[in-house]
């Protein structure tokens, strides 16, 4: 039977037992009937499966706990799951809404130049430029690999294939993003944390990429963000620069957040 052709009896006994989820993590079911502004006896009569509640109270208990009417006909574990597995049940409060409220003091949009090692020649390094955006509750990672970069792996080098977009989460001590390639054919994880500059506008983290171990790559490396915002002129010097380099062509604050002499620990 397909979830919107419940019978009555069946939507209540999915609604108790998705009710009586929601409560064990309260130690008084007493309290908890209080603070829903529900009536004790009735309340028992939600978790026994046996009665449902006006729509006016189902829409206080659907505040209460963050979920909504689907409480009546799906398992409360697999509400907003196949949509956004952030915002499922499960992970909501571990890397979902917790983790997603990143303020713009924290971390501002805009436009950021980026610098680390090559993973696949150590001698050199990279320069990139990446754009930072929000969407509701979300931060947004997008951003371009340099073309002498795929070429060098033997990857196709259109715009499409270079294009990486990642999605960026607020840590206790930073940020974090996970960033892919289109499809996921690569991927990396990138954490950072604000470091004292005068106009307090550069990171400093590591990045590690996804890829099995190989003698002849590396797979993390040191790496420093700076905000340019939304100065087109300083963005477009960067564009103009963004590739392989040798360190001495870098800025000295990014060689020197860099510590190419340094081993990661």
């Amino acid at each position: 039977m397909s979830q919107t052709n419940k019978t009555p009896a069946e939507q209540r006994n999915m609604f108790g037992a998705n009710l009586r989820i929601l409560a064990r993590d309260y130690p008084s079911i007493s309290e908890l009937a209080r603070r829903l502004r529900i009536n004790r006896t009735q309340f028992n009569r939600y978790l026994a499966g046996e009665s449902f509640p006006r729509p006016d109270v189902l829409a206080r208990i659907c505040a209460f706990f963050d979920v909504d009417a689907r409480v009546l006909l799906e398992p409360v574990d697999q509400i907003g799951s196949t949509a956004d597995p952030m915002s499922s049940r499960f992970l909501r409060d571990f890397v979902g809404r917790a983790s997603q409220d990143l303020p713009e003091d924290v971390f501002p949009s805009g436009f950021y130049s980026f610098s680390r090692r090559s993973f696949i020649d150590e001698s050199k390094f990279l320069r990139g430029l990446v754009l930072i955006h929000r969407e509701g509750p979300n931060t947004f990672l997008r951003g371009f690999e340099a073309k002498a970069a795929m070429l060098a792996q033997g990857l196709p080098n259109e715009k499409r294939a270079r294009e990486f977009r990642g999605l960026v989460l607020r840590t206790e001590d930073g940020i974090a993003a996970v960033v892919s390639r289109l499809g996921g054919a690569t991927a990396s994880f990138n954490t950072l944390s604000r470091v004292g500059s005068f106009d307090n506008n550069f990171w400093v983290g590591f990045v590690v990429r996804t890829q099995r171990e190989s003698p002849a790559s590396t797979r993390i490396a040191r790496l420093v963000y700076e905000h340019l915002g939304d100065d087109c002129a300083r963005v477009m010097a960067v564009a103009r620069t963004t590739g392989f380099c040798e360190l001495s062509d870098l800025l000295p604050f990014h060689q020197r957040l860099l510590r190419p002499d340094e081993p990661l620990t």
